[in-house]
């Protein structure tokens, strides 16, 4: 399917031409939010899901999903004309689905929300908004000092100082490299299956299967993350040790002064070895990028998760929302 036509608006596929486009409109909105660029949707919509339109001068992303059509971001563009391009967005998906009520807009940034709400009460989850919208604080992403991750001063970070030390003891063979696709391809795919493996192996019996599920969606990620590793303004580290592939990372740049973590790998076996990367990772964004802030994307909801990125001491948390229809 390589378009939608919906009402008066042609909803054409998104992939990798709209790019150039896409990024025009990011310019303009210039947000922190790690789901704010091309690259990061590219990589996790299919083929076959993804599709955009531009609506009142905005660039609008839909993704269509088991025959529900919503939106994946709010419209990007000037402030002025993203209200009026929400609304319209909204009578877009009503048109195509059976229900008003599967219609929504994720991953939406405060900044975002001028029309739909007067203020934001510090600590409320969902807003009643004016009459016909509902808007809910859905997931937060971390933002960290590029300083405080380079540096890991103080108390907070001696448990990370610690484990890189221990790792370049123990493993004083190690070595970084920039990644080199035709080189790195292969290892790089070896490692993630490893790291399936050896998940699989240690997590509960009754947590496999959910975990499964959603492994499939991010190896179908990482491919096409390495597929269209050229094209896409992304950068990445691989961490070898005695000549294996032992973690690699891949990053980009959000905005002057923030860059993004996409995915990161490591072999679990190897300790200290994911607190090692993530610190040169972060040493290589800031001079490519002479970035100030490092932003790792949300927890997705899971309690370990965010303690792992609550414990490197985030400089701050940048709250996403969700917009429906009552």
């Amino acid at each position: 399917m390589s378009r939608l036509v919906i009402q008066n608006h042609t909803l054409k596929h998104f992939d990798l031409r709209a790019k150039p486009i896409m990024n025009h409109y990011l310019n303009i909105v210039n947000v922190d939010i790690s789901d704010y660029t091309f690259a990061g949707n590219y990589i996790w919509l299919s083929s076959s899901t993804g599709f955009y339109a531009i609506v009142n001068d905005t660039f609008c992303l839909f993704v269509l999903n088991s025959g529900v059509l919503t939106m994946l971001l709010p419209p990007l563009g000037k402030s002025q004309n993203t209200y009026a391009a929400m609304l319209e967005c909204f009578e877009i998906m009503n048109a195509h689905n059976t229900s008003k009520n599967y219609s929504k807009i994720e991953y939406v940034h405060e900044n975002m929300l001028e029309g739909f709400v007067d203020y934001l009460e510090e600590g409320t989850l969902i807003y009643d908004m004016l009459k016909d919208f509902l808007i809910e604080k859905k997931l937060v992403d971390y933002i960290y000092s590029v300083n405080d991750l380079i540096e890991l001063k103080g108390d907070g970070y001696k448990s990370k100082r610690n484990e890189i030390n221990k790792f370049i003891k123990v493993y004083p063979n190690h070595r970084l490299e920039v990644i080199d696709i035709e080189k790195h391809h292969t290892g790089i795919l070896n490692l993630f299956n490893k790291w399936v493996k050896d998940r699989t192996t240690y997590m509960p019996k009754e947590e496999v299967e959910i975990f499964l599920d959603g492994i499939y969606f991010e190896r179908f990620a990482i491919k096409r993350l390495l597929n269209n590793y050229t094209q896409l303004d992304i950068v990445g580290m691989v961490l070898y040790i005695d000549d294996e592939l032992k973690g690699f990372t891949v990053g980009e740049r959000i905005n002057e002064t923030t860059s993004s973590v996409l995915i990161e790998k490591t072999d679990f076996e190897v300790l200290g070895c994911a607190q090692f990367i993530f610190r040169e990772f972060t040493k290589h964004l800031q001079m490519l990028y002479n970035s100030s802030y490092i932003n790792v994307g949300d927890d997705m909801g899971f309690e370990n998760l965010k303690k792992v990125k609550m414990s490197y001491r985030p400089y701050r948390l940048i709250p996403k929302y969700t917009i429906y229809q009552k």
